[in-house]
């Protein structure tokens, strides 16, 4: 990582606007396979569902919410950076935050994801099973860390 202007902290729900902003860009770039329909579903249940219910952190950057981690217990339900910061350790921080919270983590990520996976995969989360995500069509890859 390249600068030390980031800090991490707990989500507030004033948070909503510019975390639905970064999921919107990241969505795109990681998830392009998935359909307009599934992406307006999903995105209504991120501000009902799935923000509300889960353990969040965003990543700040110069003061500026630039990406987040979602939390289910031990299991990273989400996680998302602005794509211009893809590639440069952000993703790698937020996971170890959240390790350090939780211990080893689990996630599922959809196997034609060609930005999440390989990302799990090189932090060290190994295959556990692949099944069919009947919402969206499409496979998702369930991962764990080492004794997750």
């Amino acid at each position: 990582m390249t600068d030390t202007k980031h800090s991490i902290r707990p989500y507030n729900p004033d948070d909503i606007e510019p975390v639905i902003l970064v999921w919107q860009r990241s969505n795109a770039l990681a998830h392009a396979f998935l359909t307009p329909e599934f992406v307006t579903e999903v995105h209504q249940a991120m501000r009902d569902i799935y923000l509300p219910n889960a353990e969040t952190y965003v990543l700040e950057k110069d003061g500026t919410v630039v990406g987040f981690i979602a939390l289910l217990g031990n299991e990273i339900g989400g996680l998302f950076l602005e794509p211009s910061l893809i590639g440069q350790g952000y993703g790698r921080t937020l996971v170890d935050y959240a390790f350090a919270l939780k211990g080893p983590l689990k996630v599922e990520v959809f196997r034609d994801n060609h930005v999440g996976r390989p990302f799990y995969e090189r932090y060290g989360f190994e295959f556990v099973e692949d099944e069919l995500h009947e919402a969206s069509g499409h496979i998702s890859r369930k991962m764990a860390m080492p004794g997750a």
